[in-house]
């Protein structure tokens, strides 16, 4: 069976984008698709030449921009449904080697707001909304979903999203400091570029093992010997000689994540 519409992926100087691409469907998510998107995360997490991965969707025709709608709930009354299927994807999303940035330019509802706040780093769209309306289905959300939440809007912003199902604005999420920058529309590409850009040009071993570090931190997962082995593992590494050098020289670093 053809699966028309699964997401795309774009590679160009270590950053891959992947696309969502069903805007007439408000880029809801399907089974395949969640098979696509976990096959399309660990081959490009065993790809040492990623350093960033961009998360976006096609909203061409739609009145109001969606980022995604979360899951076709159709899937649910589906013989072969695998109620643990969808939660792998922001669970391997999160756990990726590279740096992960959504680029939210749109509204996202459901089990997608989690697949936002999987990524490292986010940029919304002005005028946008986030919504969690599982209790309003009647559904308990899975655990590492509700981990995620309080981690990225402690417990006063996760039981507000969970616990009222409305829509939250973006600009009201931002003083919880979930996005980088909430921009306009006329903006919005190149802010999100800029961004994608200035990560990649970082050290690649020392970001992403400090990205390890500070999940690991987040998770309580705090282990001083593991820290200081990363640590110890840059400072002789080729790349922090490089950074050291291209400072003295004045000039921009070459790094090769050696």
């Amino acid at each position: 069976m053809i699966i028309e519409n699964l997401p795309s992926l774009v590679v160009d100087a270590g950053i891959a984008t992947i696309r969502l691409s069903r805007p007439a469907q408000r880029n809801s998510l399907r089974d395949a698709d969640l098979h696509w998107l976990l096959h399309t995360f660990a081959t490009l997490d065993a790809d040492p030449s990623i350093r960033v991965v961009v998360l976006n969707a096609d909203t061409q025709g739609q009145k109001r921009p969606v980022f995604c709608a979360g899951y076709d709930v159709g899937g649910f009354d589906s013989s072969r449904h695998d109620p643990r299927l969808f939660e792998k994807v922001p669970d391997a999303l999160e756990a990726m080697r590279p740096i992960t940035l959504c680029a939210l330019n749109g509204s996202v509802y459901g089990g997608a707001t989690d697949i936002v706040l999987a990524c490292d780093l986010r940029v919304a769209l002005a005028g946008s909304e986030f919504r969690m309306p599982a209790n309003a289905l009647g559904l308990h959300y899975y655990p590492s979903g509700l981990r995620r939440y309080v981690s990225r809007l402690g417990i006063s912003g996760a039981k507000r999203a969970f616990l009222t199902a409305k829509a939250l604005p973006v600009e009201q999420l931002q003083a919880y400091g979930l996005f980088e920058q909430v921009v306009a529309a006329d903006s919005f590409e190149t802010v999100v570029e800029s961004l994608a850009q200035q990560v990649a040009s970082l050290a690649p071993l020392s970001v992403q093992a400090t990205k390890r570090s500070i999940d690991e931190i987040g998770r309580g997962e705090f282990n001083e010997d593991r820290l200081r082995e990363r640590e110890t593992l840059t400072l002789r590494s080729a790349d922090f000689a490089e950074g050291r050098a291209a400072f003295a020289a004045k000039r921009a670093p070459r790094f090769t994540g050696n």
